[in-house]
């Protein structure tokens, strides 16, 4: 007589679910820090390149009109997202709205091309209209920094990015200088290796 045994279908056990669930959860947290590290890393990149348009967009209007594109007796700093900044911006565009006679780009060369950001973020923004800047802004919605030799001494002093602390840094043979505060957005105070700045990378 042929006796048949009957074998239970075996299933997962509850150990072996979690130590599956485990290990999908490890790869998924790797794989998830390394891609928001490489797209911090890929902003990084982007704000270098707008930081260094501005500064070679400066450097072109000094060559153009042997002055700097902003009245001044001492080196001043300004922020893209402030009046000043603005006014810097609307020169560099040839977008002044003054008279000719009082125009600092009075023929109104364009000597900053960036692209158009959007939502305060990773460019140049317009007006409704687009006839005028409301101001340029780093890829995680920071101002840019922009440090210009007034006195034209070649140096520019008192620069004080973020990680410097309440030292200022000298900058020797500079006419222009240009910093972001990076991702964290906090000048002078802060991580220092999340600044973006177109000196000593």
């Amino acid at each position: 007589m042929k006796t048949h045994s009957v074998r239970a279908h075996r299933g997962f056990t509850l150990i072996e679910l979690l130590v599956v669930i485990a290990i999908i959860a490890v790869l998924a947290g790797v794989g998830f820090s390394a891609g928001s590290s490489a797209i911090q890393k890929a902003k990084k990149t982007t704000c270098l390149a707008a930081a260094t348009s501005i500064e070679g967009a400066v450097a072109n209007f000094y060559t153009e009109y042997g002055s700097m594109p902003r009245a001044g007796t001492a080196d001043a700093t300004v922020k893209t997202n402030e009046a000043a900044g603005k006014d810097l911006l609307k020169v560099l565009l040839g977008l002044e709205t003054v008279a000719v006679d009082q125009r600092l780009n009075p023929r109104g060369i364009k000597f900053l091309s960036v692209k158009e950001g959007k939502a305060n973020k990773n460019g140049i923004i317009y007006d409704t209209t687009g006839a005028t800047v409301d101001g340029m802004y780093d890829p995680w919605g920071g101002p840019f920094n922009i440090i210009l030799d007034l006195d034209y001494n070649e140096k520019l002093e008192n620069v004080k990015p973020k990680g410097t602390g309440s030292t200022s840094v000298t900058l020797n043979g500079r006419r222009v200088a240009v910093w972001s505060d990076g991702a964290d957005g906090v000048s002078v105070t802060g991580k220092a290796t999340d600044d973006v700045k177109t000196w000593g990378q």
